[in-house]
């Protein structure tokens, strides 16, 4: 029988690897220079958390997620999201209570959502993520949408556009929604039977429908602009005005609604416009999420985040033919002429490991010319040659693949020889 990887998820290989090792670093040094610390979730919660925060007419809740009843009969889901999990654990570990607020949080792991496989999207993906929960100030909306732009910046993309638009309060989306169902209502036969079922719960899903997309009506429809009231207009101006003071462009966009039910006041999505990314060129989206701590028994903690596709990031790297600097390149490669020889290798390999060196050898058994080849291929900085004479004599021959020059060093003196060398 021949097994191959589940579809939709992907097998990401040692030549790849170093790359998300990369993105992964950069991560972390941007959210420690903004003060974001680290959480870990489970990979999966019960399935009630997604249905009461993500909302039960979204396209994840309805169509994506991947649920399973445990032994003790429970529903329980693979995440298809962060922020709703890390709410979770911000009312269930109380850290309503920590001195110091908003807490500022994020996170990066595995998401799994049952969807059509696309470029750049994936069944199983890799997500970071973003919240900072606890402050209703419209500075901190400003600070989430930079930190996302730095991290794409520093990984080298500049190919980029924010998007922004305001959703306003609970009572400015009442009035936009009675607008909205007043629109499509008498139109509602000509729209996909999802739309057809959001109608009366949650019309402002329409709107972000791929399958209607075309449809005049859409882009007809009552703006949310012309519904916010004078606090939500007013909350919206101070993000653009924090957005400007930081020199950070944007996009005011009265058609972005996100596809998630539980984002207010304000939504943004940040976009390659790189020629060679594809169609779908989303690559992060967040927004203001008020009143969700409190939908799972919370005290009220207003919060905003983001999150963004790994996968995506690589991709849009690609498409503007940017790379990382690969720095896997080996220090030390071992080769060794005999059994005698081939002791006192890995005993060496030891010694240069226990010193911060990179080192490698040959365990295959193979003559000299091969071994240097694995040299080559592996991009070795030096090779340490060790035979019977070396080994009787405490010595080994030490050749530098820069400028091919060798040169006979003793056993004792070679960690520090080596040092010199690598440094340059």
């Amino acid at each position: 029988m021949n097994f191959k990887v589940p579809r939709g998820t992907q097998d990401i290989l040692p030549s790849e690897t170093w790359k998300w090792q990369k993105v992964e670093k950069l991560i972390n040094e941007v959210c420690e220079m903004y003060r974001y610390k680290e959480i870990r979730t489970p990979m999966f919660e019960q399935t009630e958390l997604f249905q009461r925060l993500v909302g039960e007419t979204t396209d994840v809740v309805q169509k994506e997620m991947y649920t399973f009843t445990d032994r003790g009969n429970r529903s329980m889901t693979l995440r298809p999201e962060g922020t709703a999990p890390v709410v979770r654990s911000y009312v269930e570990q109380k850290m309503f209570g920590y001195p110091d607020q908003p807490v500022k949080l994020f996170y990066t792991g595995p998401m799994f959502r049952y969807e059509r496989q696309q470029a750049g999207r994936y069944r199983q993906f890799v997500q970071f993520g973003v919240e900072a929960i606890g402050s209703n100030d419209p500075a901190i909306d400003a600070e989430v949408i930079a930190l996302a732009l730095d991290v794409y910046k520093r990984a080298g993309l500049t190919d980029l556009k924010l998007v922004i638009n305001s959703l306003g309060d609970t009572e400015c989306r009442a009035s936009h929604k009675k607008a909205l169902i007043a629109h499509f209502k008498p139109h509602i036969e000509e729209f996909c039977s999802d739309c057809k079922s959001r109608l009366e719960n949650n019309p402002l899903r329409i709107l972000d429908c791929k399958v209607d997309a075309e449809n005049l009506l859409i882009a007809s429809a009552p703006s949310l602009a012309d519904y916010l009231n004078d606090d939500s207009a007013a909350y919206f101006k101070e993000v653009l005005n924090y957005l400007d003071d930081a020199n950070i462009d944007y996009e005011v966009d009265a058609t972005l609604v996100r596809g998630l039910d539980y984002y207010n006041h304000t939504a943004f999505e940040i976009m390659s416009t790189s020629a060679g990314f594809g169609a779908i060129t989303t690559l992060c989206g967040g927004g203001r999420y008020n009143g969700l701590a409190e939908d799972i028994g919370g005290p009220s903690a207003p919060g905003i985040g983001f999150a963004m596709s790994i996968e995506r990031l690589l991709l849009a790297l690609e498409a503007e033919g940017k790379s990382f600097d690969d720095e896997s390149a080996l220090d030390v490669y071992v080769v060794t002429l005999g059994d005698e020889a081939k002791r006192a290798g890995i005993k060496l390999l030891g010694q240069l490991r226990e010193a911060g060196i990179r080192s490698d050898t040959d365990y295959l058994g193979r003559k000299m010319k091969a071994q240097m080849k694995s040299a080559d291929r592996l991009n070795a900085k030096t090779v340490i040659v060790i035979g019977e004479n070396e080994v009787a004599e405490n010595v080994v021959m030490l050749r530098n693949m820069a400028n091919r020059s060798q040169e006979k060093v003793a056993t004792q003196d070679l960690v520090q020889k080596l040092n010199g060398i690598l440094k340059v």
